[in-house]
């Protein structure tokens, strides 16, 4: 697969602050690049830069093989995006603004409208003004804008924002049924981890602007296979062990004072026996598999990785 999107050592300061800093990633064709952070922490601005609405103060980025400033602005017209959240004229019909947003990016033949609205199920709602719409038809809209004009890669800031579950649902089946169907590449942030564990093929986590690891969810998901919570009389006695006596430094202690060791390589036996051996009692074991949410926060609680 080739690379299509691309940064190196991308960097943004706004006066004293680094907005997003020395961001080095790539996306190849085909991928739903899901990137992880929490607010503040540069996935806005990271996406405000591929999309040319904002400019670097340090790094290059490539898009479709083109690094020059003009070149990259020739192939922004091969990107659709929604940043933030949508914008509407609201006193005009869910037609005339896909109308407005033909026009403003100069896509010819009207019938580019009503094909749009077709791919998105929007045509039975055509003249409904869009002040009235729900929030999920206001988010389905602004996907169509996003997809005005065929874009190869659609860019997504917290698409399924303010959305209920049925919402989300169906935003998530979109947008696999445009990867899948018309082999758009999609680069899209979401609080909704849970959700994302489902869409993206490809992982971005970013904290403080700063690119902490880019991971594809197959090895992600080798790395989270499994773990194993162990509860016991003495939890920082019990580390102690699993390092010295296991070499085993992949651990979390819970609020509830739970042991959580991740990637175990020995049978769960192997970790009650440690307990035992030294005296200690145990009061739950148990393995289970962790998930994207789970590691994100283990990755924050660590911290010591973050910039």
């Amino acid at each position: 697969m080739d690379t299509i999107l691309e940064t190196r050592g991308l960097t943004k300061r706004y006066r004293d602050v680094n907005a997003l800093y020395d961001v080095s990633m790539n996306v190849k064709r085909g991928d739903i690049c899901g990137v992880v952070g929490d607010n503040g922490a540069g996935k806005t601005t990271l996406f405000k830069l591929l999309c040319g609405l904002a400019f670097p103060t340090a790094g290059e980025m490539s898009l479709f093989g083109a690094q020059a400033p003009r070149d990259l602005e020739r192939q922004r017209a091969r990107i659709g995006a929604i940043i933030e959240v949508p914008g509407f004229y609201p006193a005009l019909s869910v037609e005339k603004n896909l109308e407005c947003c033909r026009i403003q990016k100069g896509v010819p033949g009207k019938d580019a409208v009503a094909r749009v609205l077709e791919s998105m199920g929007l045509a039975y709602a055509k003249d409904r003004a869009c002040k009235n719409l729900s929030m999920g038809m206001k988010q389905r809209l602004g996907l169509a804008m996003a997809l005005m004009g065929e874009p190869e890669v659609l860019v997504l800031d917290e698409p399924t924002s303010g959305l209920d579950p049925s919402g989300i649902v169906e935003m998530r089946g979109l947008l696999q049924r445009l990867n899948r169907e018309k082999g758009i590449t999609i680069v899209i942030s979401s609080h909704h981890l849970a959700e994302l564990e489902q869409l993206a093929t490809v992982y971005a986590f970013i904290r403080n602007g700063c690119l902490v690891e880019q991971v594809s969810a197959e090895a992600l998901r080798a790395r989270c296979a499994d773990c194993v919570d162990i509860a016991v009389s003495d939890a920082a006695r019990f580390t102690a062990l699993l390092e010295r006596e296991l070499h085993h430094e992949r651990y979390q202690v819970l609020p509830d004072g739970t042991v959580r060791i991740f990637d175990p390589q020995l049978g769960i036996e192997v970790y009650s026996g440690l307990a035992a051996q030294y005296g200690l009692d145990v009061f739950k074991l148990e393995r289970r598999k962790m998930s994207l949410e789970q590691y994100y926060l283990e990755m924050r609680e660590k911290g010591g990785t973050w910039c």
